[in-house]
């Protein structure tokens, strides 16, 4: 039995772990860490990662960016392996998580989708047979009134595996309307719409001569991403330090 420590637990992807893990026999939450204490959890729940007591096989985080910093702290003491699946993280940050994971297993996802991972893989064969050809790539990304963040994280990460197929040539647009000019060929335009409750939708367009090629992943339910951190979690458990990702996951 996997032990899990649950960051972001009185979230409603906290939520919504709880009811996944709940129902899996292969893991159990030991303990969650959220500043809004919560006695109705089936579990303990700390108010910060230093106040944990509950030893773990892994650490899940649906927190927020901001909370980076004390839970790799911790992971990196108690050598516990963390499942990061917060976005919006700056460089800096970025920065923060190469360096833990040379002492820790540390997985980070932009998207703890199945779906979206496979998608990542099938866009870099398809980036590197149609932008030869001249296809432009585009990028919509929609998601709920609510989300901070624009683009997403998983937008970029899409962008990120097409650009990683073509040699890091191509350099991302967020916004046309400020500049009068084509576009230029070694561009990857993101776009991104907020409203309702969308949440997630991503598309990716490949634009040729006469001919559209396109790639979309809906999200109906916030629980494809909790199964995906419980598969993370249980496939990071017992790893030794490295920086993971869903691709590892998914094989």
């Amino acid at each position: 039995m996997i032990r899990m420590i649950l960051s972001g637990c009185c979230g409603f992807m906290g939520r919504v772990v709880t009811e996944i893990a709940d129902g899996d026999p292969d893991i159990q939450i030991v303990a969650g860490i959220d500043p809004r204490k919560d006695d109705t959890k089936p579990y303990p729940v700390y108010g910060t990662p230093a106040e944990c007591q509950a030893e773990g096989d892994v650490l899940v985080d649906f927190s927020s960016a901001q909370a980076l910093g004390g839970l790799l702290k911790y992971c990196v003491e108690k050598q516990v392996p963390a499942v990061l699946c917060s976005t919006g993280y700056s460089q800096e940050q970025l920065d923060e998580i190469q360096e833990a994971s040379g002492k820790v297993a540390v997985l980070k996802s932009a998207n703890m989708s199945l779906g979206v991972n496979l998608l990542l893989k099938l866009l870099k064969e398809a980036a590197k047979t149609l932008a030869p050809a001249g296809f432009d790539m585009e990028i919509v990304e929609r998601h709920h009134n609510r989300k901070v963040d624009a683009p997403s994280g998983t937008a970029l990460a899409l962008a990120d595996s097409l650009n990683e197929a073509l040699n890091q040539e191509y350099t991302y647009t967020y916004d046309r309307s400020q500049v009068r000019r084509p576009r230029d060929k070694k561009e990857i335009g993101i776009s991104a719409v907020r409203g309702g409750s969308i949440v997630g939708d991503h598309e990716v367009i490949f634009a040729g001569l006469d001919e559209v090629i396109e790639f979309k992943h809906t999200a109906y339910s916030r629980s494809i991403f909790a199964k995906g951190a419980v598969s993370a979690a249980k496939y990071l458990a017992g790893k030794p330090a490295g920086l993971y990702n869903m691709g590892d996951v998914i094989g």
